[in-house]
């Protein structure tokens, strides 16, 4: 189509301003007023306090490894900990509420969309008889059809600022998820060692009633041949029940551990029980080592305050849009008119275009007051993120210390053990001899279960603090595995 010079003028100018409003509304879509979001910063140390004996992390040591309870060889743990995952009601529900930020995140997101929607109508009315309208009257009809559109353009990126809050708190609803799930299965863990310790501790139980019925026998027959005193036997039996109802206690204690897995598990105790095996049957645990900056990227919890952080400062930028004007664009468009059949026709059709602008231009000081309080929830979130990393440092450091104390601890127990196996053996056979008394027997006989049980409890120790640290040290976790902000919002 050809055009005169005045309206080839008159079309570029038209497209010149054309050309400018969207330049002007790319440029503020760009816009978000508020902070820009940077980790705050915590000191970290060089080298744990207690890692004598490890090595300085390599490269290596940073990629994920398979399933952390796998170091401790034993099937029966690893088939529970497959379960906790799957079904563990306090994962389910930390997965639950990780669900229910991705929907909040998604449905505000879709502000950055115009909303439209529809409108029908139909009526129809009579009047009556009159004399400028003999006879019955007039009846007419009147239909409409109207399509309605809105939309605030978020010139300020206050809903840009909302989407980042709501993904932020998101990623820290997914690390929680995480975090969940290590404390599930390090509860787990935790119980079923405590659960092997008290297996161990009624075979060690179980073998010293044995010992001591054969005790008692043999006072018996001292007894019976004049060489043994009456209180002897007495003091044998007295041994003899005391170790029995020691031995049914901990079979209370083992019952109570069963319970606890099976709950983990999300099942009735009725429904679940854990067979009895002749050892412990689990390995003791090398830990790799790691560097303490490593616990920023591999401590769920630590993710999650992180997270938070930055979903509050995002809050700042959110209250600060407050200080601007909002706008907004809507239209209509449609038909309207009688009859139905000839609705859709040009004469019957309208439509309405508009925008608005608002703004406060007095409000005492609420806004300013209501954006420094989303400074210092930053600040809280801040200062709750440092915290949550000087306790992961901490919970490091008290498990390193626990592991080199307890493995002293466990050599020198050993030792007192083997003594205090020759001491009661020696006793009794002096006993038999005549050389001694009976009490000098039981005294040896209460050193030496006294220190298998503790031996025995040093091991539980050592393998409680090994599942411990490796929960410190987040247990193979990355923050690699957070969701990204378009995973977040995706269908």
């Amino acid at each position: 189509m050809d055009l005169t010079p005045r309206h080839s003028t008159k079309a570029r100018r038209g497209a010149a301003r054309l050309a400018h409003g969207a330049a002007f509304l790319l440029l503020a879509a760009g816009c978000a007023v508020g902070p820009d979001y940077k980790r705050p910063e915590v000191a970290m140390p060089a080298a744990f306090k207690e890692d004598a004996g490890w090595k300085t992390a390599a490269p290596s040591d940073r990629t994920r490894r398979g399933p952390w309870w796998e170091v401790f060889s034993d099937p029966v743990l690893n088939d529970l900990e497959a379960q906790v995952e799957a079904s563990n009601l306090t994962i389910v529900q930390a997965v639950d509420n990780y669900e229910e930020a991705r929907q909040i995140a998604r449905s505000d997101r879709t502000g950055y969309l115009p909303t439209i929607g529809a409108l029908g109508s139909a009526q129809r009315s009579k009047v009556p008889a009159s004399e400028s309208l003999p006879g019955r009257g007039l009846t007419s009809s009147t239909y409409a059809a109207e399509l309605q559109a809105s939309w605030e353009p978020d010139f300020w990126g206050k809903l840009r600022r909302t989407v980042e809050a709501d993904v932020a708190t998101a990623q820290s609803d997914a690390a929680n998820v995480a975090s969940a799930r290590l404390s599930m299965q390090g509860t787990l863990a935790q119980d079923y060692v405590a659960l092997r310790a008290a297996d161990d501790e009624i075979r060690l139980l179980e073998n010293a009633v044995e010992a001591y019925r054969r005790t008692v026998s043999i006072t018996k027959n001292k007894y019976a041949v004049g060489v043994a005193a009456r209180s002897d036997i007495i003091t044998a039996q007295t041994q003899l029940d005391s170790t029995r109802a020691q031995l049914i206690g901990v079979g209370v204690q083992r019952a109570q551990f069963e319970h606890a897995i099976a709950v983990l598990l999300g099942k009735a105790p009725a429904d679940f029980s854990i067979a009895r095996r002749p050892a412990m049957g689990i390995t003791m645990p090398q830990v790799p080592a790691q560097m303490p900056s490593s616990l920023l990227e591999r401590r769920p919890d630590v993710a999650s305050a992180e997270r938070l952080a930055a979903a509050a400062n995002a809050k700042v930028g959110i209250q600060t849009a407050a200080y601007y004007p909002t706008f907004s664009i809507s239209g209509a468009a449609g038909y309207e008119g009688s009859p139905l059949n000839q609705l859709i026709t040009t004469p019957f059709k309208f439509w309405t275009l508009g925008a608005q602008a608002t703004d406060t231009l007095l409000d005492w000081g609420q806004r300013h007051d209501v954006v420094l309080s989303a400074r210092a929830a930053y600040e809280a979130a801040a200062a709750n993120y440092r915290q949550t990393v000087l306790t992961a440092l901490q919970q490091v450091e008290d498990n390193l210390a626990g592991l080199r104390i307890l493995n002293s601890e466990a050599g020198v127990e050993q030792d007192a053990v083997n003594e205090a196996v020759q001491a009661a053996q020696i006793a009794l056979n002096e006993y038999n001899a005549g050389t001694v008394d009976f009490t000098t027997v039981v005294a040896a006989q209460v050193t030496e279960l006294t220190n298998r049980e503790t031996a025995l409890g040093i091991v539980s120790s050592q393998l409680t603090s090994s599942v411990a640290l490796i929960q410190a040290l987040g247990g193979g976790w990355t923050s690699a595995e957070l969701p990204s902000p378009a995973k977040v919002v995706a269908h």
